[in-house]
């Protein structure tokens, strides 16, 4: 027997029969609670709604709930990290029938407009800068496709929640259809913003000292800078000084949930080793962009998040189809230095540092730290409440993890190399146990240090030049093991030195 037709326009009986909507709305609507359904898709959607969450901290009367969306190849990264919240999850199917006071997303794929109620969709990115091929109309950018905004030629989402006025203009060049849009700023990078009094701290837990912190961000795709140049971040691990320079990758989170853990340990094992910082996503990868000195991007909006802090950005970007012209993205990188090789770096970031990047981010951010105020007042009016105090402000993001002295046991284990001081050779500490090996460097055999007949001579990667055996001290006179002050700072001057200089000569 078929169900009558429903008044309720968040009915989804008629696009889901067989099973009757549970009646919870009701039941909730009596004791003066809303329930709220968090539609996740993938892990980059789940940490987009975790930065709006915090709308709804102290009210009593809204009770939120997950379910997966089904039909991402990144979903079981997105079922560990609901896991990891400890949030309550409603299985797909039930979710369906099951009215709902509210339902929030970030990504606008999927079966969405089969989830009974009010749904209010943000994006998951900052500038809708990205037009994948493959997935719905050429050339429009991801986020703004009719192919995924309209379900029978219908609008599904009852409000659109952008970052910035010229988003609202794109949405209605794009889709003039789609539901109505209010600009409200972007809880990320407020969130980013609050983080920057812990910028110390940071650094403190990542080892970083007086060093220069360059985090290299990677999006998602064939035109992604780790997909482009994959021994890019082992390259300049390799030759930047390694008491200068500090380097750290920040990786899409789909290239954590289709590589996985145990690959991306074998993978980049090597640059890991030699001291480069590999961030979790989420709450690690907004502490690297806080911390930094410099940011490395391809076309992924993390770069304009970095500019967002002030931070100089050099552009890796080679081109390709997927950046969308005259988007914020598009206008950064037409500004910022380029880097083509790694061994450009430190002439690109001199030119990143006398660059302004204020108009490209004016483009992308409205509302800088209001974002969930504005935000809260256009939820609450869809639930019908009302008469409770404005959100607390965004909370800042985590601490990374704290440095690590020893082998690293995971490839998400900030790392930094221990060369904040000279090395000094002596028969008890080997030169392998101060020295930071370059990738792909076999690590020789602990062994005696040895004195040799010149000072300051260091050996890079690879085998040994032939030498003259190195003298011995003479009879009956103890050693004297120390570092030659003529050597100068040895790793400064080679930074894949394998052999710090020592000497049992009274002359130097």
């Amino acid at each position: 027997m078929p169900h009558p037709a429903s008044p309720d326009p968040h009915d989804a009986t008629r696009r889901a029969p067989g099973l009757p909507l549970a009646p919870t709305r009701a039941r909730a609507a009596g004791r003066g609670q809303r329930s709220v359904l968090l539609a996740v898709r993938s892990a980059v959607t789940l940490h987009r709604l975790l930065d709006v969450l915090p709308v709804f901290d102290g009210d009593d009367r809204v009770r939120v709930r997950f379910t997966l969306v089904p039909g991402s190849r990144f979903d079981v990264d997105a079922l560990t990290a609901l896991d990891r919240t400890g949030a309550r999850t409603i299985p797909w199917r039930d979710a369906c029938h099951t009215r709902h006071d509210l339902v929030l997303t970030a990504s606008p794929k999927g079966d969405l407009h089969l989830l009974p109620g009010p749904r209010a969709l943000l994006p998951h990115g900052a500038g809708f800068g990205k037009a994948l091929s493959g997935e719905g109309s050429a050339d429009v950018p991801s986020g703004l496709d009719p192919v995924h905004l309209l379900a029978d030629g219908e609008p599904w989402a009852d409000l659109h929640a952008l970052a910035h006025e010229e988003q609202a203009l794109r949405l209605a060049r794009h889709c003039p259809e789609a539901g109505p849009a209010v600009v409200v700023g972007d809880p990320t990078a407020d969130r980013l913003l609050r983080s920057l009094p812990h910028r110390e701290e940071y650094r403190t837990a990542l080892g970083t000292g007086p060093r220069q912190l360059v985090v290299l961000t990677s999006t998602w795709g064939p035109e992604s800078l780790i997909a482009r140049r994959p021994r890019f971040p082992a390259e300049l691990v390799a030759l930047l000084p390694h008491d200068a320079f500090q380097v750290a990758l920040v990786l899409h989170p789909n290239d954590h949930s289709r590589t996985g853990g145990f690959d991306l340990a074998r993978w980049m094992g090597p640059a890991l080793r030699a001291g480069l910082v590999l961030a979790r996503p989420h709450e690690e990868w907004a502490a690297l962009l806080v911390a930094a000195d410099a940011v490395v991007t391809d076309h992924g909006s993390t770069g304009l998040y970095a500019a967002a802090l002030g931070r100089p950005v050099v552009g890796a970007h080679d081109g390709g189809r997927e950046l969308v012209p005259d988007s914020p993205m598009a206008r950064l990188l037409a500004r910022a230095p380029h880097l083509a090789a790694a061994h450009d770096l430190p002439t690109a970031l001199d030119a990143a540092r006398r660059t302004d990047l204020r108009e490209p981010v004016a483009h992308a951010f409205a509302h800088q730290g209001r974002a969930l105020t504005l935000l809260r007042g256009h939820l609450y009016r869809l639930l019908g409440l009302g008469g409770r105090p404005a959100p607390s402000p965004p909370p800042p993001s985590q601490r990374p993890p704290p440095h690590r002295s020893g082998p690293p046991s995971s490839p998400y284990a900030p790392r930094s190399p221990a060369t904040a001081s000279p090395c000094t050779a002596s028969p008890r500490t080997p030169a392998n146990r101060c020295t930071t090996w370059p990738p792909n460097t076999p690590r020789p055999a602990p062994a005696r240090s040895r004195a040799r007949p010149s000072c300051g001579s260091t050996h890079g990667p690879g085998p040994r030049p032939p030498t003259t055996r190195p003298g011995r001290p003479p009879a009956g006179r103890p050693p004297s093991w120390r570092r030659c002050p003529a050597a100068g700072p040895p790793q400064r001057s080679s930074p894949g030195g394998r052999f710090c200089c020592a000497t049992a000569t009274p002359d130097c």
